[in-house]
């Protein structure tokens, strides 16, 4: 589960659970998604329509894909390996399971490109 402060931005809950996919692996069935950026090589998309978060993609992470688990018809079949960002969480998140706590990123990126965060572009809104 990620809970990064950009992350829990963009998707607007105290955290989200991301699936990784690699690119093949993932495809839009209709519609056109809308993309954003904050972090150079990172860009978010979402339904243009709805505005759901559909996931996101890292330069840093050239074959993965990360989708929030709310976007699948069946998020059911996906099960957490692992908690990120736990040192981020708010203060009142807690699970009641014995999966890792990671303190940050869960994969580990192209050490030539870094990590998002060091990535940042501007301020916040």
């Amino acid at each position: 589960m990620g809970n990064d402060d950009d992350c829990r931005r963009a998707i607007g809950s105290p955290f989200t659970i991301w699936v990784g996919v690699r690119p093949g692996q993932f495809h839009i069935t209709r519609g056109q998604p809308k993309t954003f950026s904050k972090a150079d090589g990172v860009v978010r998309t979402f339904c243009a329509t709805c505005g759901t978060s559909i996931g996101y993609c890292d330069r840093a992470l050239p074959d993965e894909i990360c989708v929030t688990i709310g976007f699948f018809d069946h998020p059911e079949i996906f099960h957490p390996e692992a908690h990120a960002y736990w040192g981020l969480r708010l203060p009142w998140v807690e699970f009641a399971d014995t999966l890792p706590h990671v303190d940050g990123y869960s994969r580990v990126r192209d050490a030539a490109i870094g990590n998002p965060r060091e990535r940042q572009k501007a301020t916040r809104a």
